[in-house]
């Protein structure tokens, strides 16, 4: 079964990929530099790609066009990024990726809780057990005993 390259999975499967990848990378990458400068190199080089794609694909727009509601969340978003991006790598510099990578990855579970009470979403009941079990897979990914 093909996957069409508009659907959110085929992103959402490629965003896990580039996830992951960031976690290896990361890992070896901070070995002789302190996290916090090793996240300003990493938050460089992904203004510069993102710039890039915006003014290759043409979707450069003047930033009096966006809503004052919008730029407000998007720099919270980008606020709540930036702290996600430093305390993972401080994670990363004295863990293990194999443990720090499952535990970063309990941001699932948060989004689906925090989508319940902030956004109204509502779940099935197997939506919950499979917010449960992604808690508990987490936990056992991440146990080193």
């Amino acid at each position: 079964m093909a996957i069409p390259l508009s659907s959110w999975q085929f992103w959402a499967l490629l965003s896990a990929v580039f996830a992951a990848l960031t976690a290896i990378l990361a890992k070896v990458g901070i070995e002789n530099v302190n996290s916090d400068y090793a996240t300003f190199i990493r938050t460089v080089v992904i203004l510069i790609t993102a710039a890039g794609i915006l003014f290759a694909t043409g979707h450069w727009q003047a930033p009096d066009t966006v809503p004052g509601r919008t730029w407000v969340f998007l720099v919270l978003s980008g606020l709540a990024t930036g702290l996600s991006w430093i305390c993972y790598f401080r994670a990363l510099k004295v863990g293990s990726a194999s443990q720090v990578a499952p535990i970063d990855k309990l941001s699932v579970v948060l989004v689906a809780l925090f989508a319940v009470l902030f956004l109204g979403e509502k779940l099935s009941t197997p939506n919950w057990i499979g917010i449960l079990m992604i808690g508990l897979g987490t936990i056992l990914v991440a146990y080193k005993g």
